[in-house]
């Protein structure tokens, strides 16, 4: 590991972003402090010869695309046009006015989307392979169905015929970032010698690329490269896998410290600049000690947590040396210290500078990242990882598919040369390798011990898996029987492992009740949340909260995560499954972790493996266990609140009609199962 200190004279350019909240080790008058506020500015609604031509040209745009739809014209295509609607109506019904610019971004944003909608009428995507400038684009996303833009930059000699570096830039915390000041500002030429693909992703705004914010960067990459599945003649971005960089500043360098430690696999190197990599220490008047089961779910976003996977990845860091987010890189250098494998880590920090990363301080990174950017790169022979949490257990060709203890930490280290795997590994219930050279003989051992492989054809398969149980390593010779026994006994295991928010960072759909509930007031109370719950995704998550009836398809609910708001009695899809669910619950009675609760004054909110389809989700009285004041604020607070399970007491007032008290909560072991009070 090495620090660069580099001394330059340097022009300050700001960067907006998350202002560090409580750097570690600060004394407790500097950690009193208030939180910064992250209001939106106060709207400047353009004039109103300015609103006439921006709601004219909406009509325009929105007559446009009626039209373009009458061509059945691929999808692709359609949300390539369709983003810029979105954008324009976004800002106007949101009241986004946020800079005396916001008008002028608008109608650049509908004069955009006009001419696209011209070009759209071939039906082909004409404008994704435009060399040397900016291009929007869009995807569709899985989560819920929204359009979320994305932006492409090529370099001015890009031959779509070759296999180009990728690098993937998270932007920093803008309070007055909307669609239309991302299209507005992402327009102009290729600068000189750019010899990269650059893709700047929305994100969903403002959220550090958490939850669904995560999921957007990947859909955004995958969209670019891929397109959606089974459509044929889709332009694919000529992308070299093992080239790809993620990097970002401020907020986005939180999510390159977030993203890139999580995903070690999937980046060639990393270059957060900045941002934050813990809660405690960084979240002003934060509790010294939060409830179990909070704590424990700190572990699937704090980054340090995860600093070891730096040995998976290359990290180019960037820090102002007078910048408070520098403590960012300190920490992951601090946890590092006593960390006896080699590591690619370079820390760049500015002189004198704060909060802000100049061009001549991006060119620096940019001969670091080069280092590790070289074509020819292969997939490592050694793996050595640690994950707290089954939903972060990829690194190339190993994968952590269950943990013995979720929240606990968990590491792989092994070798694959050929088809022999070496693996060593430590609170690991069970793993897939994914195999070399077809054909190759294949040989596993697992801690020591080696596994019999007589059964594995390799050359007709492409993974082995494992699990230990009773202390033993045992060989999984058809993973048709883990699918089946999950089925009837459910299992914590890679993306079925909670807590409630995790729902919302794949495919859900929301259910809400039709009919009287057992309690008018629990009605109240619940449809009050189910509508915060919309509200909330509207505005902070930018997609419409898919929201389905109770007698949708069949396959709908049960190809997706069902989000359940009522009681057995309001919602039939509860009554329906509530026999299967760990509780108990009729109009004067809830049984929850063996605790008995009155019925007429307690809700249960739980995640639970759908017992209708094991390898999605149930969700009761829940959305996003964080609240709006939270995604107001820094982007720390972004954590589970309620885990897996919580009985609560709905204390609604005229001001807060969601308001309730925390009665009891928790998480479910491997098996889903309660853990008994203590």
């Amino acid at each position: 590991m090495r620090v660069l200190v580099l001394i330059a004279s340097l022009f300050l350019i700001t960067v907006a972003g998350d202002a560090f909240a409580q750097p570690a080790g600060q004394n407790k008058k500097e950690s009193a402090r208030p939180r910064p506020n992250y209001d939106p500015p106060k709207a400047q609604r353009p004039e109103v010869a300015t609103l006439t031509q921006i709601a004219e040209k909406t009509d325009e745009l929105r007559a446009a695309l009626a039209s373009l739809r009458t061509r059945n014209l691929p999808d692709p295509v359609m949300i390539d046009v369709e983003i810029y609607l979105k954008a324009a109506e976004n800002i106007v019904r949101f009241d986004e006015w946020y800079t005396a610019e916001s008008g002028k971004w608008a109608l650049t944003t509908l004069d955009q989307g006009l001419a696209r909608a011209k070009q759209a009428e071939g039906g082909t995507p004409v404008w994704a392979n435009t060399p040397g400038q900016w291009v929007l684009r869009a995807y569709r996303s899985a989560v819920d169905g929204s359009i979320q833009p994305f932006a492409v930059l090529l370099p001015a000699d890009y031959d779509p015929s070759r296999q180009w570096r990728l690098d993937v830039v998270l932007h920093g915390r803008d309070s007055s970032l909307t669609e239309a000041k991302f299209i507005a500002t992402h327009i102009g030429n290729a600068p000189e010698g750019l010899g990269q693909i650059q893709l700047e992703v929305y994100g969903r705004g403002n959220n550090a690329y958490r939850w669904a914010g995560e999921a957007d960067v990947f859909e955004a990459v995958h969209w670019f490269r891929f397109g959606p599945p089974g459509l044929e003649g889709r332009p694919r971005g000529p992308v070299d896998p093992n080239r790809i960089v993620l990097r970002g500043f401020s907020m986005g360098g939180a999510g390159t410290w977030h993203i890139g430690l999580h995903h070690p696999g999937n980046f060639c190197v990393i270059g957060p600049g900045a941002g934050f990599t813990t809660t405690h220490g960084y979240v002003a008047d934060l509790p010294e000690k939060l409830p179990d089961y909070v704590e424990k779910c700190l572990h699937i976003y704090d980054a340090v947590d995860y600093a070891e996977n730096a040995f998976n990845v290359p990290v180019v860091a960037y820090s102002g040396e007078n910048d408070a987010q520098r403590m960012a890189a300190t920490n992951i250098e601090n946890t590092l210290k006593d960390f006896k494998e080699s590591l690619r880590f370079t820390h760049l920090i500015a002189p004198g500078l704060e909060h802000a990363m100049p061009k001549e301080w991006q060119d620096k990174a940019e001969v670091e990242y080069r280092k590790f950017a070289d074509p020819g790169r292969t997939p490592p022979e050694r793996v050595r990882f640690v994950t707290y949490t089954p939903k972060y257990g990829r690194c190339d060709w190993a994968q952590i598919d269950s943990l013995e203890t979720t929240f606990e930490k968990a590491i792989v280290d092994g070798t694959r040369k050929g088809n022999h795997f070496d693996v060593a590994t430590d609170n690991v219930r069970r793993i897939t390798m994914w195999l070399g050279p077809q054909g190759e003989p294949l040989v596993v051992k697992l801690d020591g011990q080696t596994l019999d492989t007589a059964s594995v054809r390799t050359e007709f398969s492409i993974l082995v898996q494992a699990e230990r149980v009773d202390g033993k390593w045992t060989l999984i010779e058809d993973p048709r029987d883990i699918r089946k026994r999950l089925r009837d006994r459910p299992e914590k295991h890679t993306g079925l492992q909670g807590p409630i928010d995790d729902a919302f960072t794949s495919a859900f759909v929301v259910i809400q009740p039709t009919e009287a509930g057992f309690h008018r007031a629990h009605d109240s109370f619940l449809n009050a949340t189910a509508k915060q719950f919309a509200g909330i995704w509207d505005k902070y998550f930018r997609g419409t909260l898919p929201v389905v009836p109770a007698s949708a398809p069949r396959e709908e609910l049960r190809a997706k995560n069902l989000v359940l708001f009522g009681d057995p009695a309001s919602n039939p899809l509860i009554a329906d499954i509530l026999p299967q669910l760990p509780i108990t619950w009729t109009k004067d009675r809830l049984m929850m972790n063996g605790v008995e609760y009155d019925a007429k004054s307690h809700i249960p909110v739980l995640i639970y493996p759908n017992p209708k389809n094991r390898r999605q989700y149930v969700v009761l009285n829940s959305g996003h266990t964080f609240r709006e004041s939270d995604l107001k604020g820094t982007n720390a607070l972004l954590y589970p609140r309620l885990g897996d399970w919580a009985v609560i007491k709905p204390t609604p007032t005229a001001a807060n009609p969601t308001a309730y008290e925390v009665v009891a909560a928790g998480l479910f072991d491997e098996d889903w199962k309660f853990v008994p009070s203590k």
